[in-house]
């Protein structure tokens, strides 16, 4: 679902065209793609764009997300993602490819060591 919905990236700047699937712990799925803007700062990254649409409509625990190109390669989220992600869930299992195409996982704590919160957990 991440790389199809990468599909409908707005990317004319990088030309690259991320998508994000996000599965919520009620088991829906939400996806987000990456949207550029002219005044890069503004873009948006697919991640945080499947999390943010998932809390406009209520949801906001998360198992898993994936993250892939169009072209089926994996991608890391970025910082900025990461924390997002953390947000919500400091346990959520990133899933993307390797540079060889194989799947790999990891844990966002993993990703994100000593990551900042005012939540207490």
């Amino acid at each position: 679902m991440a790389a199809e919905t990468a599909k409908n990236s707005y990317s004319p700047y990088s030309r690259i065209k991320v998508g994000a699937a996000i599965l919520a712990e009620n088991g829906e799925i939400i996806v987000g793609t990456n949207v550029e803007n002219s005044s890069y700062g503004l873009s948006m990254c697919a991640e945080r764009v499947a999390v943010f649409t998932a809390v406009s409509r209520g949801i906001t625990k998360f198992r898993k997300i994936a993250v892939i190109l169009e072209n089926k390669q994996g991608i890391m989220p970025c910082g900025a993602c990461r924390q997002v992600l953390r947000e919500f869930n400091n346990d959520i299992m990133v899933i993307t490819r390797d540079n060889k195409g194989d799947i790999v996982r990891f844990h966002l704590a993993d990703l994100l060591p000593h990551s900042f919160t005012l939540k207490g957990d």
